[in-house]
């Protein structure tokens, strides 16, 4: 599973049961959308939060019970509307996605980490809540520990992409942090991986870390084939901090990927990993 976009999450892995890979799939279809009407293209940040809003008006309209309203979102929200309705998932998810989405036109700073998990919050987050649902395992500790998961997921993404992001005109860094280290905007931009820059980053991969850790238990909880995607999930994004540690922090010239000798590393230390 590579750490990348809502590839951050599992999509209808062979370690899920089948019958919850069509829901998954309408999810990441319903995330994946919304995400690129908000991030991609050339047209005017108006536009983008219009067509955001026909998203809500969609989900209104399933909560309702009635038909999609615009036809070229018919498939998307019938299917969408189908699964939330035979798994009875909470609509508020839903919500706090298309909010992170629309909040991802006009901002593009943060001022400090709480901004930011804030943002995680509705960007991350509702993913893993959902799955709980389709699990039937969304008690409130293992919603908390999800949110650690897709919020560290989130996170490492963010580190993962900071060139990819910082030529869209986005750092995801807080800017108290960078502050506090004497990393600029320009040194970004110019992609200066320096001293300051690498205390910078290890800062913000010990944080990850953390935070990754600190859900990850949430794997031992989940039975069966959840449990075991949910350990490549926590043992993936892990295994990207140390790619990225390994490259002295240049995320500027090497981008960590997973391959395929990765996944083989991390099929066998799922067999033994402990999270406590």
């Amino acid at each position: 599973m590579p750490v990348d976009h809502y590839e951050n999450f599992p999509v209808a892995s062979i370690l899920l049961p089948r019958r919850l890979r069509e829901p998954i799939e309408a999810i990441y279809a319903f995330a994946r959308s919304a995400d690129d009407v908000a991030d991609e293209g050339d047209a005017p940040a108006v536009a983008r939060l219009a067509r955001l809003n026909d998203y809500r008006i969609e989900l209104a309209a399933i909560e309702r019970g009635e038909p999609p309203v615009h036809p070229s979102l018919r498939a998307l929200f019938e299917r969408l509307g189908r699964n939330i309705r035979a798994f009875g998932l909470p609509m508020q998810p839903f919500r706090d996605l298309l909010d992170a989405f629309a909040q991802d036109v006009g901002k593009t700073r943060y001022a400090d980490f709480g901004e930011l998990a804030d943002y995680c919050r509705r960007s991350a987050n509702p993913v893993g809540r959902l799955l709980l649902h389709l699990y039937g395992a969304a008690s409130p500790d293992n919603l908390r520990l999800s949110d650690s998961v897709c919020t560290s997921l989130q996170l490492i993404n963010f580190w993962q992409d900071v060139a990819v992001d910082s030529a869209k005109g986005r750092i995801y860094l807080p800017s108290e942090d960078l502050l506090r280290f004497g990393v600029t905007e320009v040194q970004i931009a110019e992609e200066r991986c320096d001293e300051r820059w690498q205390a910078l980053l290890r800062f913000e991969l010990q944080r990850a870390r953390a935070i990754m850790l600190d859900g990850a238990p949430l794997a031992r909880r989940l039975p069966g084939r959840a449990g075991w995607e949910l350990r490549l999930v926590v043992l993936g994004g892990l295994r990207i901090l140390e790619r990225i540690e390994s490259a002295g922090y240049d995320v500027f010239r090497h981008r960590p990927t997973l391959g395929k000798t990765d996944w083989m590393r991390l099929a066998l230390r799922a067999l033994t990993y402990d999270p406590k």
